[in-house]
């Protein structure tokens, strides 16, 4: 099963019955091993008395700890503990609130040191609601189901963000407007010193608006612009405007000129190297995200705010609904700088004659490192997102990368430099006991330069210099992974069996491969 909750109420209506198994209420005597994952759903119970329930709750972190005791490799999301239904008969009776805030703090600490724990704050679904909004009373009587079941579909939604959001998925690429999107005014109009930015409102609500996009350029989310406008003006306005907080240093790549979005944003995909769907859209202009909405329906365009001071709960939305992640890595912190690196190997690629030459004056080195608690969440959200170049497309946690290594997996990652920059850890390989390979992944950043290749040509001389002598593979298409569909046969497999839903190889590993010399590889054991 997919799930299996330990919970103190009904709750089967917000998560279903499919692949989903439930503990007895306040029951944690069973703990199936068949689940992929646990989740904790407790919440505080009715009850009067707060003495009594003070006292329920403060045994609900023994009870978590307990069952964190009988899990291993697994992963035990928590869902933070809201009292749905706060009374005070007396205003200094703080008890269940300091009972309630003790069992949250506790359960955060535990993610700390035990890295298969996963917080969510429950209490940003239900902030959203008054009290009477989330209780049926009608119904939690027949049923002893808390929330209403008329916020069962609002609950599934938020859910599914917060299964994103831990799996790491999230859009890639923010794709601003400029005049009246960035900055109140028109730019071509008003001049540098006249559009609204910085100083007194509106002005005030823009400047905070770019420090928030600020914030997200920081953690890893690529900001573009694609905006009509003399192209000039703009490098002068982000040079010269004082208040100006995000300037052309914070954008990875811009069309700024009077050609029509559509075909810009096209045209920043190619260059970005990243999917259409990757991408979010923000303009003022009802016309222009009309015209992405019809032309561009993988682009997300969400609907720009009519007055500026709406625009930090803008940004609140664009991150919940797009950009939020469980956890921010160095790569992704590293986002912008690696991709102006690749405008600039693309600036480069135009300088040569031939692919071979261009890539020898790359000075390509290539770091292999086996999976280690310093890489693996890396490597679990690389399996994640990756979709282009991606044998098997199958997606793994952290815990489950753990668990093929305790099992006697090999699995490596490579981290990729050049004369450029370091686009940091953008691929890796799974080796099972048998000396399967059940998937071979890359990112696209780094795609088109032989380095997948060289990869899986170092390692197949590594192995067999371990005494390897016969190895196989797997290709599993999906709608995105065609380009890969026969990597393995360019690197001499066999075709050994093949079905609309996979293909097999096998290779006997006689003696070792020849590799380019003009790639620097090195394995970090």
């Amino acid at each position: 099963m997919r799930y299996f909750i330990f919970r103190n109420q009904t709750i089967e209506p917000l998560f279903g019955e499919d692949g989903i198994g439930y503990s007895g209420y306040d029951d944690i005597s069973v703990i199936p091993d068949t689940t992929e994952r646990y989740i904790w759903f407790y919440q505080v119970p009715f009850n009067i008395n707060s003495q009594q329930l003070a006292e329920e709750i403060s045994t609900y972190i023994d009870k978590l700890t307990l069952v964190l005791s009988h899990i291993e490799n697994k992963e035990l999301w928590i869902l933070s503990l809201v009292n749905l239904f706060p009374i005070q008969l007396a205003g200094n009776d703080t008890q269940i609130n300091e009972t309630v805030t003790l069992f949250n703090t506790e359960a955060l600490k535990l993610t700390k040191t035990n890295k298969n724990l996963r917080f969510i704050d429950f209490s940003s679904f239900t902030s959203q609601y008054t009290s009477q909004e989330l209780i049926n009373w009608k119904f939690y009587f027949i049923s002893q189901m808390q929330l209403s079941t008329k916020l069962t579909k609002d609950f599934k939604l938020w859910f599914m963000r917060k299964e994103a959001e831990i799996a790491g998925k999230r859009k890639k690429c923010l794709i601003l407007d400029l005049d009246n999107t960035l900055w109140g005014g028109i730019l071509g109009e008003d001049g540098i010193a006249g559009i609204q930015i910085g100083g007194d409102y509106p002005g005030k609500a823009f400047y905070y608006w770019q420090l928030a996009l600020l914030e997200l350029q920081k953690n890893g989310v690529i900001l573009a612009v694609c905006s009509k406008n003399n192209e000039n003006d703009v490098l002068e306005a982000w040079e010269k405007n004082p208040f100006m907080v995000l300037k052309k240093e914070h954008f990875s790549a811009w069309r700024i000129n009077w050609q029509d979005k559509a075909t810009n944003i096209q045209e920043l995909a190619k260059e970005l190297n990243i999917g259409l769907d990757s991408m979010v859209f923000v303009d003022d202009n009802p016309t222009e995200r009309a015209l992405i909405k019809e032309m561009l329906p993988m682009v997300c365009v969400p609907d720009f705010p009519l007055r500026p001071y709406e625009l930090m709960n803008f940004f609140s939305q664009l991150v919940n609904d797009y950009f939020r992640i469980y956890t921010i890595t160095d790569e992704d912190r590293q986002k912008t700088e690696q991709y102006k690196a690749n405008a600039k190997r693309t600036a480069e690629r135009s300088k040569f004659i031939d692919m071979e030459s261009y890539i020898k004056s790359l000075n390509i080195n290539i770091i292999i490192t086996p999976a280690n608690s310093f890489n693996v969440s890396r490597i679990a959200q690389m399996t994640q997102k990756t979709n282009q170049f991606n044998l098997t497309t199958i997606r793994l946690t952290e815990q489950e990368i753990n668990q093929q290594l305790a099992d006697g997996w090999k699995i490596y990652c490579i981290s990729v430099s050049d004369k450029f920059g370091d686009n940091g850890i953008t691929g890796a390989i799974f080796i099972t006991p048998s000396n399967h390979i059940e998937n071979l992944l890359l990112s696209c950043r780094i795609l088109g330069k032989g380095i997948e290749e060289a990869f899986v040509q170092y390692i197949l001389n590594y192995l067999h210099r371990e005494g390897i002598k016969q190895i196989t593979a797997e290709y599993r298409p999906s709608p995105k992974n065609s380009q890969t569909a026969d990597f393995y046969e360019r690197l001499g497999f066999n075709l050994s069996e093949e079905s609309i839903n996979n293909k097999l190889y096998n290779k006997t590993l006689e003696q070792e491969v020849s590799i380019k010399n003009y790639y620097n590889i090195k394995m970090n054991n």
